[in-house]
């Protein structure tokens, strides 16, 4: 008889829908620690525009994986994948309850269904190929053309990040098969329990809005400007929501208030996409702490 999968439990949803408010309270309750899925968290100083968690909340609950890399530093899905599953072996190590959470659907996705990535390398000659197409024919041009081979691209690929649409385009041609097609699941070595935090759409609106006039009042502007006199502008992690805008207003391109109405609109758009992610999951929704910790005491047999 094989021995039980140590067990893991993901809390994840939208942005802005409150799950690392959530995922502090369970960690506390259950003796727990989390380990993010934020795509950005990873990076030092980027900490307004991605909502990190605060001083105290890392101090109330161990993290890992955030701060851990500079915004100049290249880092991959399957990288996170390595950090992540090592991260969580040292919390179920010291009998503690590991919380994944985040809503990078791809990071959850490639902890709880073991994926393998295919080991494409970069084509310098194919990548400056579709470098000179987005000079000449604009982003949407290069996006049709990733959908065009790759339909399932338009819920993953962010249309609005060069580099990620670039990438997906380059490990297309280069295979000859969909971007979206070359995950192939392994054996499962966590036995995972999927909370979604369930938001209507008006709700979760309002609280992007808000979240993005508390992030300019924090201080984005300054924290942007800090980052790019130390990085430089063109850093792939800079392409994240918040700092692309930001960005855009620090090279005089729009102003604050068009800035403050692009984050939002394409924040809204994100969390449309992070939707269509996390539908395809086996996710449980929850609409309050009460549901989800029923859920996680159903889950941990306690």
């Amino acid at each position: 008889m094989m021995a039980p999968l140590p067990k893991l439990i993901c809390i994840v949803g939208p942005t802005a829908s409150g799950k690392t408010e959530l995922a502090i309270h369970l960690a506390k309750k259950f003796k727990g620690e989390i380990v993010s899925a934020d795509s950005r968290q990873i990076y030092r100083g980027m900490d307004i525009g991605t909502a990190k968690p605060t001083e105290a909340e890392k101090k109330a609950v161990a993290h890992f994986l955030v701060d851990t890399k500079k915004p100049n530093t290249s880092y991959t899905v399957g990288q996170y994948k390595k950090d992540s599953i090592r991260a969580i072996a040292d919390i179920l190590s010291r009998k503690k309850v590991p919380f994944l959470v985040g809503g990078t659907g791809l990071y959850v996705s490639a902890v709880v269904n073991n994926l393998e990535f295919p080991k494409v390398k970069p084509s310098p000659r194919l990548r400056k190929k579709l470098e000179d197409e987005l000079q000449k024919h604009g982003l949407n041009y290069l996006f049709g053309k990733l959908t065009a081979l790759d339909p399932e691209a338009a819920y993953v690929v962010d249309p609005k990040n060069p580099r990620r649409v670039i990438r997906a385009l380059e490990v297309t041609l280069k295979t000859r098969k969909p971007f979206t097609q070359q995950r192939r699941r392994g054996d499962r070595i966590f036995d995972s329990l999927i909370l979604g935090i369930s938001r209507d759409g008006a709700q979760l609106q309002s609280r992007i809005t808000k979240r993005t006039k508390q992030m300019l009042r924090s201080g984005l502007l300054n924290e942007t400007s800090r980052l790019v006199k130390r990085y430089g502008f063109h850093q792939v992690a800079f392409d994240a929501i918040g700092y692309r805008e930001t960005i855009a207003h620090l090279l005089g391109r729009i102003t604050l208030a068009e800035a403050e109405r692009e984050i939002n609109k394409n924040t809204i758009r994100y969390a449309k996409r992070q939707m269509t992610w996390f539908r395809k999951m086996p996710v449980v929704w929850v609409k309050n702490a009460k549901e989800t910790e029923e859920q996680i005491v159903k889950f941990l047999g306690n």
